[in-house]
């Protein structure tokens, strides 16, 4: 009987690894949807949740000029977003990485789309997204 792991056994093991890394990259993605207003309306409202390290991600097209509020309200106090654009490369001041916004306002820099992304502060948060464009 040989001693040592054998060739197999090691390539089992590193797709155990990747298929787990995939699933677990996966999970915490969380949603990406565009938005879209009812008709005859500039604004809409949201529901959702996301666990402990996962990101929903909401995107809207809006033109330079524009001006778009958005306010996030959560039970447990707690849901977080930023407003990226040019594929989340930059963001609006006030709602960047480091922000944790709850409530933004302000006029579009530029005709693209813009990238919402919510997340928890802490723990797991149900939410309730409201956009609006004038």
């Amino acid at each position: 009987m040989k001693k040592g792991i054998s060739v197999r056994t090691i390539k089992l093991a590193v797709t155990a690894i990747l298929v787990i890394a995939f699933a677990t990259t996966a999970l915490s993605a969380g949603i990406k949807r565009r938005i879209r207003f009812p008709r005859g309306s500039s604004s809409t409202a949201i529901s959702g949740a996301v666990v402990r390290g996962q990101r929903d991600r909401y995107i809207i097209g809006a033109k330079e000029g524009q001006t778009m509020s958005v306010r996030i309200k959560s039970g447990e106090d707690n849901a977080v977003f930023q407003i990226y654009f040019l594929g989340e490369q930059e963001s609006l001041e006030g709602a960047g990485e480091g922000d944790d916004a709850t409530r933004w306002s302000g006029k579009l820099p530029a005709t693209t789309d813009y990238i919402i992304v919510v997340g928890a502060s802490r723990g797991n948060a149900s939410y309730k997204l409201e956009v609006k464009i004038e």
